[in-house]
């Protein structure tokens, strides 16, 4: 029972900071002006760090949870015979890879150079990869496996764009106030916004297809404990969507006219929309790990 606590706690920390990372080298890579990118890298720093080394400690914690978990005796976590086996499953196939990605992210994201922080957009997008190769997105084998895995890594992609993006857009409005910054700051902005509209779009299409390939269709007539937790998870997605279009097509238009307070109520709503990110990795984290049926 606490092995399977500590995973659930595990698995949504580490879906929180990957999806964090890649969301910050989102700006610094792809939506900073040129001349505003090492700046945005600055002020991204702490958080691409933190965030980097985070999964990377997360990803060697949940395979010592799940070596006690597929063993049945959390005491097997000592053992390097049991280590072995683990990493011989399916699980243990892509973990292997998605501890050398959280590696390899995590020596790279120090550094201000370009192709550094291209690195480690690659190895950020390499660990949402290889999260899609796991769990129910990992339930069938051959062709249908395939497409499963794929449109799952598109859709933690564009959740990452999106949900990881929230909290960098909140410190781009604080870089916003200073005035020798504003124009650039803005500028990243309403590229987070204009490339957001894809984003959302995508999450949303390719969740609607993991859900139908999970539970199947027609949907089941009867609820399961997965399947509420699924309708939870999707009127928190909705909220957030509602927030987002007010964000861009009510508050924005008013920065202008209203000044100061349309910003604050920006700001307001951008962390509730980042708290509702938040509950939807924990409905995920939790409900990843129980049957569908």
């Amino acid at each position: 029972m606490v092995l399977s606590t500590l995973w659930i706690l595990l698995r949504g920390i580490h879906f929180a900071v990957v999806l964090l990372l890649t969301g910050s080298a989102f700006y610094t890579v792809l939506l900073a002006p040129a001349r505003y990118r090492s700046r945005v890298t600055q002020r991204l720093a702490g958080i691409m760090l933190s965030s980097a080394a985070a999964a990377l400690l997360s990803a060697l914690m949940m395979l010592a949870a799940q070596t006690g978990l597929m063993s049945g005796d959390w005491r097997n976590i000592a053992d390097a015979d049991t280590w072995q086996a683990v990493l011989q499953t399916r699980f243990g196939a892509a973990w292997r890879w998605q501890i050398a990605f959280a590696l390899a992210a995590a020596l790279l994201v120090t550094g201000e150079s370009r192709w550094r922080q291209r690195l480690t957009l690659l190895f950020g997008l390499s660990q949402l990869a290889a999260l899609a190769c796991v769990g129910h997105a990992a339930m069938r084998d051959g062709w249908p496996g395939l497409f499963q895995q794929i449109n799952q890594a598109i859709h933690l992609t564009a959740a990452a764009f999106w949900a990881g993006g929230l909290l960098p857009l909140l410190i781009l409005m604080a870089e916003a106030r200073n005035i020798d910054r504003r124009a650039d700051a803005i500028r990243t902005m309403m590229r987070f916004s204009r490339y957001g509209h894809l984003a959302v779009t995508l999450a949303l299409l390719t969740g609607v297809a993991n859900s139908l390939l999970i539970l199947g269709w027609p949907l089941p007539p009867q609820l399961t404990l997965y399947s509420e937790l699924l309708l939870w998870k999707v009127t928190l997605v909705a909220l957030m969507v509602l927030i987002a279009l007010f964000n861009r097509y009510w508050l924005v238009p008013r920065f202008r006219l209203a000044g100061a307070r349309a910003q604050l109520r920006f700001i307001c709503m951008t962390q509730l929309e980042l708290l509702l990110a938040t509950g939807v990795i924990g409905l995920v984290s939790v409900f990843a790990t129980l049957s569908p049926a």
